[in-house]
């Protein structure tokens, strides 16, 4: 089924309420690479076609379908957290920074918003209405994920270090990706808090312990 508009009605249905943002991310389960989250603002118009989750849209269609996202929407908003910051902070309250970020760059101030997944890793003061698989329910959700993607993929096929095929992973932990960490070692653009050392014996001592005191710990890699 496509995403509709009914999540945002409803939300909109509330005297309180008169914009509403989707908003999803990219990069939670990366290796490598910033976390990057998108936040969507739409006039209820119809949506360009083909839009549903990222997932769903194929490599071919996601790059010309996001040119069509940016111009349709009434505002769009990015953020990001380094991988320093996730070393640093941990996931949740990296996801957290970028969030924030996001929303605060859209042109308008949303008074409601729809996060996909089944934690909020905004909170306040954002008020924030869970749907799990919210890309392929929500239209502003859907759109916000397939352009974080296009965005973040884009940007990891700059950075370089082509032995880890960064350009077709994007950060991910691909055959390569993994095959390139264990003969040559983390980059710079590593996350180096995660379990993936553990299992690295000659890299194992570039670990990053955060410090339990700041952020909150490692969220999954798989949530």
């Amino acid at each position: 089924m496509a995403p509709t508009y009914d999540i945002e009605r409803l939300l909109l249905a509330q005297p309180s309420t008169r914009t509403v943002a989707g908003v999803d991310e990219v990069g939670r389960g990366a290796w490598a690479g910033p976390v990057l989250v998108c936040a969507v603002v739409t006039d209820l118009s119809e949506p360009p076609a083909g839009l549903t989750d990222s997932k769903q849209v194929s490599e071919v269609r996601r790059g010309p379908l996001a040119a069509e996202l940016a111009e349709w929407a009434a505002g769009v908003g990015y953020g990001e957290a380094s991988h320093q910051e996730i070393d640093t902070l941990g996931m949740t309250e990296a996801l957290r920074r970028a969030a924030r970020r996001a929303l605060e760059a859209l042109p308008v101030r949303p008074d409601a918003v729809i996060l996909d997944g089944k934690h909020d890793y905004i909170g306040a003061p954002w008020p924030v209405r869970l749907e799990v698989k919210g890309d392929a329910a929500s239209i502003s959700v859907a759109a916000a994920s397939v352009l974080a993607k296009v965005r973040r993929d884009a940007y990891m096929a700059t950075i370089g270090c082509d032995e880890y095929g960064f350009a077709e992973n994007a950060g991910y932990p691909s055959p390569a990706h993994q095959e390139a960490l264990a003969q040559l070692g983390p980059t710079a653009h590593h996350r180096l808090s995660w379990s993936y050392l553990d299992e690295l014996p000659q890299w194992r001592h570039l670990k990053h312990h955060r410090d339990p005191l700041v952020g909150e710990g490692q969220a999954s890699l798989f949530s």
